[in-house]
Formats: structure tokens, C-alpha cells, sequence
């Protein structure tokens, strides 16, 4: 019988905190953990990605579509400063992800080959905890502390494991030498609520705002019925971050849809016109957005106190969990609906999806890449995930993908790190491979590692129970990195033309390639009905503009700020048929 080490004793541990897989790259300094893992019988599975980096993201990806936590590898040198991408979107994104990190230096320290501070190269980004392991027997408990670190604080940790560490053999029975601890996973969270006195106040501030506005964040997951209720019961209009997209049913007739840069109309009018404000869940960083400075009366939830009052005053903060705190506080809030508030803000919704349609249906050429986004919505899946990377096509998934109930979506929200969306649906579709996933690419995320990590699909699509995984390229051919709304004529800004689609066919996969509108709807229904994974790769127009919206009244920003200007506000309001008073203002 084999003599059993110390990586055996991680994938025990891991085995105990229930992790399905591990994502990861192999390497000499890891690869003790890489032969326990595929000597443990799949359970964990070990994840072979094409390069850390997607490794990385493939674990974030994890977290964020399945609430676990994501665990990835790699070995020393420039194979952990790979990882550092999707560990920091792990961290500003609030995931919880473990990267174990092999070492193996021998010789002085500060002149080995491939030697890299680990301890300082993972202090930023795994702030919350970087840790070596040193004897053996402290390996379950460094472990151990690390998975409930990253729970805790729902961030990425990083555990370094020297290789001789990684060798060593260990007793069946472990001793508890001074200074060992023994420890056994833990979860769930506990229970955390606002103070009644908190919920009191809440209550009181939203029951008697007038024109009440809801912003949903990433952090209301789970409490869609209850933030529907309460929003019915105040005649509150609602709001998404980008994070927040997927909490709420989007075809409801009060949500205005995303909020900032990337979102929509709708949603700036919303926050121009509101003098309440509740925000649930959301650390969303597009601030001027928000309303201006003493407009409205704001209450905030959030599970972290540290996020209180961020982004924008608040006068009522309730640290709490989101499904709970609005469960409390509907206990507590009269039914007193604003009829004509709720009024105004469906009109201002039922304006932007008609002009949503009609920018959809503008000529392009080739294809206009809004259409693509739009005859998806009609087709999308009623169950399964979407994955989306960063550029224009993140604009046109907030603005013209409507999200059904029962389908989720990610995406790098906070780091708006390019290339994410493959490895994330690789995760999700490993998590649920009975449910169908679709990332949404831009050409550069594509070339950037997506072609790469098609490779992965191709090598485990097979194992699948519904072996739908359709991939969208947006080939608009454009290296400019200025997104829509101009045609890059200089040649260095012309992206090479690659045959995504045939490329997909080469790995055995499905292609379908697009390049006229009439043909839209049928590329999406043949990739949706195909028998494998399929890229779709849509040829579309660079010149077709990303339009931000304007934040409310944003030309009085700067001068409202300086305490002027209160009465052209309240002109401009009741232009768009807001009734309001100066005071409310002010």
C-alpha cells in the first residue's frame, strides 16, 4: 500500500468542503496534488485549463454561478502571477475562491529559478489571507482556515505549499503537537439581521418617500419576490446594477433596466425623478447616475458594513442579508402605493423598449450587433447561465438581452477584465451539465484566450447531458479598443479576420457564421438546436454607437453640487412630468 502524503491530505480536505473541482494548470512545483487529484476517482475532479489565467477565472466562475467555492492551482514563478486575473476578480466582485500554489526552491532564497515572492505577490489581491504550509500535520487546519476565510469574507485566499511539503509522508493518525489545530469545514454563515430599531427607522423613511426608486444589486440573489412586494407596496420603480441584471425579472413593467454607462434611459430617468432611495445588495461604482447630492432619502442593505454609504449618503444603513432585512421591513411598511409615480415610470420604461426596438432594427453593415443581442431574447432558454466578457458586447447584453426567470448570468463587473466568458461558461456548464449556457464574446476575448479554451469544450462536451454550449462572437474586426460608434480606417487598428466558426468545426464542434440580418433569427435557432457546443460567429458593424445614456439633469450636476440651480432641477422634472417641489430638492 502506497504510503500517503501530504497531497493526499489535500484532496481529502478538499473532499470534506464538498469542492466538485479544481481548476488549474500543471507544473513540477504542484504536480504532487495534480497526481493525488487524479488518483482520487474524480471526486475532486481536476480541471485542466489552457492557462492559469482562465484557470483562475474558471474558479471565480464557479463561485459566482453556483455560490460555492471556487478552487484553483498552479505552480511558482510566472504560473501563479497568472492566476492574479481572475483572483482580483474574484476579489472586487465579492467570490469566494482557494488558490493552492506549489513552491518548490531549492538553494538560497532570492536566486532560484523561477522564484517569485509569493507571500508579496498574492497581498493584494488574497489580502484577507496568504499562508505557507510548513509541517504536515498543520496542512487540514491551514486548509480549513483558508476555505472559511474565503466564505467569511467572500474573497479569494492563497495556501502555498512547498513541493517537499506536498512529498512528505504522514501517519494515519495525525498528532495534535502544540501549536496543531484540528479542525472539521464549517458553514453554513450565520444568520445576520438589522436591529429593530434600524428596521423601524427603514420603515418609517420609505413609507413616507413620494417617488420611490429600488437600485438591485448582485447582493439581492434570492429575493426577487420580496423586492417586487415591496416595491408594489410603495409604487417604487426598479433599477439594476450590472451585477444585479439577473435578480429580477426584466420583462416586469416598473423595471427600468440596468443603471449607468452601459445601462439604459429609463433607468437615469429614474433616478433623476426619485426623492427615496433603497438600495439592496448593489456596490455599483456608476455614481453619476445616482441621484444628485440630497435629492433623495436613502436606505442601504447590505450583508457587508464595510459597503454603508460608499457610493452615495445614506441615512439609514441596515447590514443585513437581503431576503431577510425586505422580509422584515415589508412587516413593517404600510401598503401606501404612489399610483402616479408608478405611472411615470412605466411610461418612461414603455419609451426606452420601444426605442430598444427601433435601434435594434437600424441598418448596419453587415449585421447591426443590438439585432443579434435581441433576437436572442426571444430565444433564450428558459433555464441555464449566461457568461459575458468585457467591450461593446457587455453593452448590448444589459440593454437588449431580457433575462427570464431561471436563467443566470455573469460577468467580470467590477475589474472589467477582458476574456472571462469562456472560462465561465466552462464552469457553469461543468457545474449543471444538464442545462444549456451561452457566452456572449466580442472578436478580442476570442482571440485573447477563447480559441484557446474551445479546446477544453471540445474535450469535454461529450460528458454532458445536454450538450448545448453556444458561443457568440461578435466579429466586428475592430483592435481600436474605443468600442462602437466609429470604423477604425488606420490598418493597425483592424483586428485579423479569423474564422471563429471554422475553427470550431475544425475541433469538432458546431460553426454557424452570419453576416446578414435576415439570418439572425435562423443562425441563433440552429445553434440552439444543435447536437454539441457551437461558436456562432456574427459579422457585425464596428460603426453602430454604444450611445451611453445621459445621467438625469447632467449637465446641473457640478453646479447642484455647489448648492445652485435647485429651481432649473425642479423646471427640468416637471418637463419630464415629475410633480416635485423645490424642497424636496434641496
Amino acid at each position: 500500500m502506497a504510503e500517503r502524503t501530504v497531497a493526499d491530505l489535500v484532496v481529502e480536505r478538499l473532499r470534506a468542503w464538498r469542492v466538485p473541482r479544481v481548476f488549474g494548470y500543471p507544473g513540477e512545483a504542484i504536480a504532487p496534488v495534480v497526481e493525488a487529484l487524479d488518483a482520487s476517482g474524480g471526486d475532486p475532479a481536476f480541471v485542466p485549463a489552457r492557462h492559469e489565467e482562465t484557470a483562475s477565472y474558471m474558479a471565480t466562475g464557479h463561485a459566482k454561478f453556483t455560490g460555492g467555492i471556487g478552487v484553483c492551482l498552479a505552480t511558482q514563478g510566472p504560473s501563479a502571477v497568472q492566476l492574479l486575473n481572475g483572483l482580483y476578480d474574484a476579489k472586487l466582485d465579492s467570490k469566494p475562491v482557494v488558490a493552492i500554489v506549489g513552491e518548490d526552491v531549492s538553494g538560497p532564497l532570492g536566486a532560484a529559478h523561477q522564484e517569485i515572492g509569493l507571500s508579496r505577490l498574492f497581498a493584494d489581491a488574497c489580502n484577507q489571507f496568504v499562508r505557507y504550509g510548513r509541517v504536515p500535520d498543520g496542512v487540514p487546519a491551514l486548509l480549513d482556515q483558508a476555505f472559511r476565510t474565503a466564505a467569511a469574507t467572500r474573497s479569494p485566499v492563497c495556501v502555498v505549499l512547498p513541493r517537499q511539503l506536498q512529498e512528505a509522508t504522514v501517519p494515519d493518525l495525525q498528532s495534535h503537537a502544540a501549536g496543531v489545530l484540528s479542525a472539521t469545514p464549517g458553514e453554513p454563515l450565520a444568520r445576520v439581521l438589522p436591529h429593530d430599531a434600524d428596521l423601524d427607522a427603514a420603515a418609517q423613511l420609505l413609507a413616507t418617500g413620494q417617488r420611490t426608486a429600488i437600485l438591485v444589486g448582485q447582493g439581492g440573489r434570492g429575493a426577487a419576490a420580496e423586492i417586487v412586494a415591496l416595491a408594489d407596496r410603495l409604487g417604487a420603480g426598479v433599477a439594476a446594477s450590472l451585477l444585479g441584471k439577473p435578480v429580477l425579472d426584466e420583462r416586469l413593467p416598473f423595471h427600468a433596466g440596468v443603471l449607468g454607462e452601459v445601462g439604459t434611459p429609463a433607468a437615469a430617468e429614474l433616478m433623476g425623478g426619485c426623492d427615496t432611495l433603497l438600495l439592496v445588495g448593489t456596490n455599483d461604482p456608476w455614481t453619476d447616475y445616482f441621484p444628485m447630492p440630497g435629492q433623495a432619502r436613502t436606505v442601504q442593505i447590505d450583508i457587508d458594513g464595510r459597503r454603508i454609504g460608499t457610493r452615495y449618503p445614506v441615512d439609514v444603513p441596515l447590514v443585513g442579508d437581503a431576503q431577510e432585512t425586505l422580509r422584515a421591513l415589508l412587516a413593517r411598511v404600510p401598503d401606501r402605493p404612489n399610483a402616479r409615480w408608478r405611472e411615470t415610470v412605466e411610461g418612461s420604461v414603455d419609451r426606452w423598449r420601444a426605442e430598444r426596438a427601433d435601434r435594434a432594427a437600424a441598418p448596419a453593415e453587415p449585421v447591426n450587433p443590438q439585432l443579434v443581442l435581441h433576437e436572442l431574447s426571444t430565444r433564450i432558454p428558459r433555464r441555464g447561465a449566461v457568461a459575458v466578457d468585457v467591450g461593446s458586447v457587455m453593452y448590448w447584453y444589459a440593454r437588449h438581452l431580457e433575462l427570464p426567470p431561471g436563467v443566470t448570468a455573469q460577468l467580470c463587473g467590477t475589474l472589467g477584465s477582458m476574456g472571462c466568458a469562456l472560462p465561465y461558461a466552462v464552469a457553469a456548464k461543468l457545474a449543471a451539465p444538464d442545462q444549456p449556457v451561452i457566452a456572449l464574446l466580442g472578436d478580442g476575448a476570442m482571440q485573447l484566450n477563447g480559441l484557446a479554451e474551445l479546446v477544453t469544450v471540445a474535450h469535454h462536451w461529450r460528458e454532458w447531458r445536454d450538450p448545448r454550449l453556444v458561443v457568440l462572437v461578435l466579429n466586428n474586426r475592430d483592435h481600436s479598443g474605443m468600442g462602437g460608434g466609429r470604423t477604425p480606417t488606420d490598418p493597425t487598428l483592424r483586428r485579423p479576420d479569423v474564422p471563429y466558426a471554422g475553427w470550431a468545426r475544425l475541433l469538432g464542434l458546431h460553426g454557424v457564421r452570419v453576416d446578414r440580418s435576415e439570418l439572425v433569427g435562423a443562425a441563433w435557432d440552429e445553434a440552439l438546436a444543435a447536437d454539441r457546443p457551437c461558436v456562432l460567429e456574427a459579422v457585425v458593424d464596428p460603426a453602430v454607437r454604444l450611445a451611453p445614456p445621459e445621467p438625469a439633469f447632467a449637465d446641473l450636476r457640478e453646479v447642484f453640487a455647489e448648492g445652485d440651480a435647485a429651481r432649473r432641477v425642479r423646471d427640468r422634472m416637471l418637463a419630464a412630468g415629475v410633480a416635485v417641489e423645490v424642497d424636496d430638492l434641496v
